[in-house]
């Protein structure tokens, strides 16, 4: 239904597209970002909160010569894949952008996904993408959460997330993506820093002390870490209080302090203090034991990266005498069960600390059979002394350095998994590594590590040719 004092055009006019205006829309895809994608006049619209199949009146927020975006304004027929979502502020917090879509229609789309991007960026047609790999119901399932504090109108202590492409905050006492033995814990918290007057960092003017809230839980042991990140720590009685929360809560077993006093959107700064209790965690992961501290990397949603790790270790069908390489490798999350099929398995991390970690975790399971290194991936790699049958890739969101490609197709092991959470870099540096036949993609394994948004993550695997 439109505005009478609007002026609304539908996709089969001649007009032209105006800032601010009323356009109705099909939506008839799904972006790589998580947007609706419709069309009018040819050119394509992107709308957050949509699905396709939704017929909606849009206003258009931002305009260009090719595209536009815009703001769903009202819902004129539902999506058969709409859902109503199950987080009463799915429709203001920006933790989650697909609440609204039913699961398998999630699962559906990131699938896609996916095959666009390794068509489109990595010139491969018919590529063999598996269905998605999801082993977990799509809530509860986060092992971490970190919320910024906030003040109210009222000054009273708030914790949430922002609203989408905003920093204004969405309080929340509970999340239900999170694992639910941590929500629990958001009301009281927030009501016993209120009772301590403990001063709420405000961003504009850099001043206050409490910044964030980190919670992270071992799903298998239920042992839970609460870190409060500050500015300086200047926070009267903060030891007592904590000692109250490890008595009060059964399943924690320490409570930090991290010290940012910078002024950034980082979260967590370089050093961190345990005031109660311990500074790790124990999990259980592969059926190896691990210790997490409060800013170690370690995947949030335990279950499928475990199931992803079996799905790795069905695909190489290793023999026992390989070696394999785990590049970017973290606390040696994959490279430890991994090393077991193994003769040998090397990991290489850019952070010292995370090579310490992986080090003790190794020790910690009794497995000798691992080298693990402090440096970046494309320094190091080529330096190896050992040559590698397998390298198993893991880089951040931008994929590899180029000089890592480089050095792959140099090295030449005869099997690259390349694991990554962003399809369109997988794709491009798939190219690279396929071109001129030096690797043939056999498979790739998508995987839902984040159910309820548009994030997917992908194993593909590539033969030497």
């Amino acid at each position: 239904m439109s505005l009478p004092s609007e002026k609304v055009y539908n996709s089969q006019s001649n007009q032209l597209w105006k800032q601010g205006e009323l356009v109705e829309i099909q939506i008839e895809d799904v972006s790589d970002t998580g947007e609706g994608v419709g069309r009018v006049e040819g050119r394509v619209v992107f709308v957050p909160d949509t699905v396709n199949g939704d017929r909606a009146l849009v206003r258009l927020v931002q305009v260009k010569r090719q595209f536009a975006k815009g703001k769903l304004h009202e819902l004129l027929e539902p999506s058969p894949h709409r859902i109503r979502p199950g987080c009463i502020v799915a429709d203001k917090c920006g933790g989650c952008q697909w609440q609204h879509i039913d699961y398998g229609q999630q699962l559906e789309i990131k699938r896609n996904v996916a095959i666009q991007a390794l068509e489109r960026i990595g010139g491969i047609t018919n590529p063999p993408v598996d269905e998605v790999l999801s082993v977990h119901q799509p809530l509860k399932y986060r092992n971490k959460a970190t919320y910024p504090f906030g003040m109210s109108a009222t000054q009273q202590v708030q914790t949430g997330y922002y609203q989408k492409g905003s920093h204004k905050l969405v309080n929340l006492n509970q999340c239900p993506v999170q694992d639910e033995r941590l929500n629990p814990l958001l009301a009281e918290i927030k009501r016993d820093i209120q009772q301590r007057g403990w001063p709420i960092y405000q961003e504009q003017r850099h001043q206050g002390e409490l910044r964030h809230l980190g919670l992270r839980i071992g799903r298998r042991t239920g042992e839970m870490l609460l870190t409060l990140v500050v500015t300086q720590g200047n926070l009267p009685g903060v030891e007592e209080q904590a000692q109250t929360w490890l008595e009060r809560y059964p399943g924690l077993v320490g409570v930090l302090l991290n010290f940012n006093p910078q002024r950034t959107n980082a979260i967590f700064g370089n050093q961190t203090r345990c005031i109660a209790g311990r500074e790790y965690l124990a999990e259980e992961f592969a059926g190896l034991q691990f210790q997490l501290r409060a800013d170690t990397f370690f995947q949030v949603n335990t279950e499928t990266a475990e199931a992803l790790l079996q799905e790795v270790l069905q695909e190489l069908r290793l023999q026992g005498d390989e070696v394999l390489v785990d590049a970017y490798c973290g606390i040696g999350t994959f490279t430890l069960p991994l090393a077991r099929h193994l003769q040998q398995a090397i990991g290489i991390e850019v952070q010292p600390e995370a090579i310490h970690q992986a080090e003790c975790n190794a020790q910690l399971n009794q497995i000798t059979n691992t080298r693990f290194y402090a440096g970046s991936v494309e320094s190091l790699l080529p330096q190896l002394e050992v040559k590698p049958d397998i390298i198993l890739l893991d880089p951040p969101r931008q994929g590899c350095d180029r000089a890592v490609l480089e050095t792959l197709l140099q090295i030449q092991p005869q099997q690259i998994v390349y694991i990554s959470c962003k399809p369109s870099t997988l794709a491009r540096d798939l190219k690279i590594l396929c071109d001129n036949g030096n690797y043939q993609l056999t498979r790739v394994q998508p995987a839902d590590f984040f159910p309820q948004t548009s994030h997917v993550e992908c194993a593909a695997f590539l033969q030497k040719s």
